[in-house]
């Protein structure tokens, strides 16, 4: 029962699910054939101060007398409809920028827009109007990661504004269609603008970038995703620039979205946003709720995520703002409502006769095991070590092997069959002899799932809280580490009420103390009462009982320490139940093993082995969004070190030691610093947080089912030291464009098991003048042995342009071993323009040039030819 039906019983309660509206009469409004525009004057001009108000919250509230619904804002969607049960899970947005590939982003989001539309069309239905069921999505996330320290990086596109922009227009253009009257969904870029950390600085932040930074690196992905994918919606960040909080930016919100780009849309401020110009933690701009409201109305947010906006009709009475600037926002939030068909019958509505069978169907989730293919990077393959060919027995180790987190990323969905990198392994390798083992915590004192190798256990599900009447459901579980946010843990089990009763064994490497914890799925907002109990050997060790919904207990998980006199495996029981509305439930069994145990086990299977496949990496508990972590390394979501964590390269060398093929698979979400591995492995591959299909992309890749073809969008610095302060906004020495030490590995890198020569460049013009295309072609042929895909990748010398050949041009084309294709690109006046340091963006006088290979022109082999422009062209801001 994973469908939202089973939701219906969930009647009563008010903030979810408001009472049905009574039949009302006519009005203007609610007549399908008359202009949008005329729809929302009639609509807007029937409301009250209050009640305009109160539609500018995320948490719009029903308006009965009206007929109009209650509405939440707030949907995520940045690789899958997120946070509301099971959909297809694609990898981490940077894994989607590894594709390179525009179209596939595309087909993506347009996947993504389709199960949020079944999802939302399910839940009106069932009259269930919550949070994370909406057609109003948050993503993408366009901000440029300019440091890898920053956790949300892994959210982006990468460091490069060309490719950002791309891939964000096509995220765009697949959420929200092409029907030409209806939005499938509606985008929102986000975070509005000059925002990447650091997390713990992020609600009081004040950035002062150059002229030139801004309209070179900072800008250009949003007036893409504007002007080109015609995004309906914007979030503006936490951030100050120049002094001024970015949701109350006349520059950002005026003179750019709305002026220069001609933005018709709404804005929404970032979660508490709103209340950062006020409050003590934040940028101390405002006195109050009322003067900040009427400052980020007046500016042009259109809904606040937060309560800040209830305070609007006391700014109006104080003179703070007219209500007619109300009149302007509540028109913009109820044209998007119009254009989504909320208010007119789903017959006209193509979008919402989509079935939600296609939810989380068979063949989307194939779809995402295509995409965790496309995104896998090779970046080393010593001696041609991959594909893996005749391998008795391969040891699988490593903390990430068997993660489902690892798999997820963050602001993710919930995948109902996701498959770990053992388990792929396992499948795709029927005829060898798999030995796992964990090998080594993420970083020291930080716990970590009990892995399989420890806990073996049944589970029993029922379907009630009180384990009364026989099981539901009874399985034998790989360990207790369950995502079930909003979703049912299987067949006959319903989502907001269930227990589980795990029953079987224990065991521990060596005799001696052990540190555990439960950790429950955190949500917001869950809403839940949730319960444990863990008995071992006989006796209770643990228990949660509050009886306290989950907003009001501690975040952190309560320890337990169990005493092992052997290592034999003890009995061993846990006991959970979950109960919410509809949010929330979710349960991991964890450890803090001593390393030095885990990784003698690792050793002595890659001693038994043919070759080693070691999963190292990070997870989105270490690295992401404003969080309670400070540990060596790592400091409040972001990161203080590039470098693989200690104990994970202790594991790495030792295993090398053993004098077995080493392959590293990484995986996490930002660039990793990982020199031990490139001196001692064999092959390195990066596959990110890669979906719920990960673990068989990566299989099959190692396989060679799948030859790699990823590139990299972000460069992989050799050290911290390379990297200027995390705080300076400045791109001196930043990402490839301005970067003057030696990479690890550059953006844009990434190996073939075949080979590719290009050849033949041909330019439309030698001589061009200011303000016309450019076209430009090159033979590409795989003179490989095997068929593969390949990244064209054309880097652009532009006359009087600071800093290194930059990203101007990219295509993905798939050859069979031997062929041959012409491939074409078309460089827009824009894409031959510069930006001084007034920030003026202009196509200037002076001799270009164009390179064109497999990755940046330092890394690989590349054609290149030289043109002359005449003139200059000023171009819009």
């Amino acid at each position: 029962m994973r469908t939202i039906s089973s939701l219906a019983a969930l009647v009563g309660f008010t903030l979810l699910t408001p009472p049905s509206l009574p039949a009302q009469q006519s009005f203007p409004f609610q007549n399908p054939s008359l202009p949008v525009a005329q729809r929302v004057d009639d609509l807007v001009g029937r409301m009250t101060l209050e009640e305009k108000a109160s539609q500018m919250r995320h948490q719009a509230p029903a308006i009965p007398r009206l007929g109009i619904p209650a509405y939440d804002w707030w949907s995520e969607g940045l690789h899958g409809i997120a946070r509301s049960g099971y959909a297809t899970v694609f990898p981490q947005a940077i894994g989607l920028a590894a594709t390179w590939d525009p179209d596939l982003i595309q087909q993506v989001s347009t996947v993504i827009g389709d199960e949020a539309r079944a999802k939302y069309e399910e839940a009106i239905r069932h009259d269930i109007h919550s949070i994370y069921f909406g057609l109003t999505i948050w993503s993408p996330n366009i901000n440029i990661f300019r440091d890898p320290r920053w956790g949300r990086g892994q959210e982006t596109y990468g460091e490069d504004p060309f490719l950002t922009s791309r891939l964000g227009v096509a995220f765009v253009r697949g959420l929200q269609g092409t029907d030409g009257k209806y939005f499938r969904t509606i985008a929102t870029p986000k975070h509005f603008a000059v925002h990447s950390g650091p997390e713990s600085e992020r609600h009081r932040f004040n950035v002062m970038p150059s002229r030139f930074d801004l309209e070179d690196t900072y800008l250009p992905a949003f007036r893409a995703t504007v002007t080109e994918g015609k995004a309906d919606s914007i979030m503006c960040a936490y951030n100050a620039v120049d002094g001024v909080p970015a949701c109350a930016s006349p520059l950002l919100l005026e003179q750019k979205l709305r002026g220069a780009w001609k933005f018709q849309g709404f804005v929404t401020s970032d979660c508490g946003a709103i209340s950062d110009f006020y409050t003590n933690i934040g940028h101390h701009y405002s006195p109050d709720a009322a003067h900040a409201s009427a400052k980020a109305v007046l500016a042009g947010t259109d809904t606040s995520c937060g309560d800040e906006y209830d305070a609007l009709p006391q700014a109006v009475k104080q003179g703070l703002l007219p209500e007619s600037a109300l009149d302007t926002a509540v028109k913009r939030l109820f044209t998007a409502r119009i254009k989504l068909g909320m208010f007119d019958p789903p017959s006209m509505v193509a979008y919402a006769r989509l079935s939600f069978e296609q939810v989380d169907s068979t063949a989307h989730r194939q779809f995402a095991r295509e995409v965790a293919e496309r995104s896998m990077v090779l970046l080393k393959n010593e001696k041609r070590t991959l594909p893996l060919h005749d391998v008795k027995t391969l040891a699988v180790v490593g903390p990430n092997a068997a993660s489902l987190i690892a798999l997820e990323g963050n602001y993710n969905g919930v995948p109902s069959h996701p498959v770990l990198p053992v388990d792929g392994i396992m499948r795709e390798f029927p005829n060898t002899k798999v030995v796992y083992a964990q090998g080594s915590p993420y970083v020291n004192g930080i716990s970590l799932p009990v892995p399989r190798t420890a806990l073996r256990v049944k589970g029993k599900y029922f379907d009630n809280t009180k384990f009364t009447g026989q099981p539901v459901m009874t399985r034998e579980e790989q360990g207790i580490d369950f995502d079930w946010n909003a979703a049912s843990p299987g067949k006959g089990v319903q989502a907001n009420a269930f227990s589980v009763r795990w029953d079987g064994t224990l065991q521990a490497p060596a005799p001696g103390d052990y540190i555990f914890d439960v950790a429950i799925a955190d949500c917001y907002p869950c809403h839940d009462r949730e319960t444990y109990a863990v008995s071992f050997d006989g006796k209770l060790v643990s228990r949660q009982d509050s009886g306290e919904p989950k907003e009001t207990r501690s975040h952190t998980n309560p320890e337990f320490t169990l005493h092992f006199r052997d290592s034999r495996p003890h009995p061993f029981q846990l006991e959970y139940t979950h109960e919410a509305p509809i949010f929330g439930a979710g349960i991991s069994l964890r450890w803090k093993p001593p390393a030095a145990q885990l990784r003698e086990q690792a050793v002595d299977a890659a001693k038994r082995a043919d070759a080693v496949v070691a999963f190292v990496g990070l997870n989105s508990e270490l690295e992401g969004e404003e969080m309670p972590v400070h540990i060596k390394g790592f400091a409040g979501g972001d990161r203080t070190d590039i470098a693989l964590p200690d104990v994970q390269t202790e594991l790495l060398e030792a295993l090398a030691a053993t004098g077995k093929p080493l392959i590293v698979v990484l995986m996490n979400g930002s660039a990793l610093a990982v020199n031990s591995a490139q001196q001692h492995a064999a092959a390195i591959l990066e596959a990110w947080y890669p979906g719920e299909e990960g673990g068989a992309a990566i299989a099959e890749t190692l396989s060679g089912r799948n030859n790699p073809a990823g590139r990299l969008p972000v460069t992989f610095y050799a050290s911290t030291d390379q990297l200027p302060a995390f705080e300076d906004y400045a791109m001196r020495n930043r990402t490839y464009r301005y970067f003057t030490g030696k990479p690890l590995y550059g953006f844009g890198y990434g190996l073939s098991y075949t080979h590719f020569a290009y050849s033949n460049l041909k330019l439309s013009a030698k001589q061009v003048n200011a303000g016309d295309p450019l076209e430009v072609q090159v033979t590409l042929r795989n003179d490989g042995s095997i068929a593969g895909d390949e990244v064209a990748e054309l880097y652009l010398a532009a006359a009087g342009a600071h800093g290194n050949a930059a990203l101007r041009g990219l295509a993905r084309l798939h050859l069979a071993a031997g062929e041959s294709r012409e491939v074409a690109f078309k460089l827009a006046p824009r894409d031959l323009s510069t930006v001084n340091e007034r920030g003026n963006r202009a196509v200037q006088p002076g001799t270009y040039t164009v390179m064109i290979g497999g990755a940046q022109p330092a890394a690989a082999e590349h054609v290149t030819r030289s043109f002359a422009v005449q003139g200059a062209a000023h171009m819009p801001e």
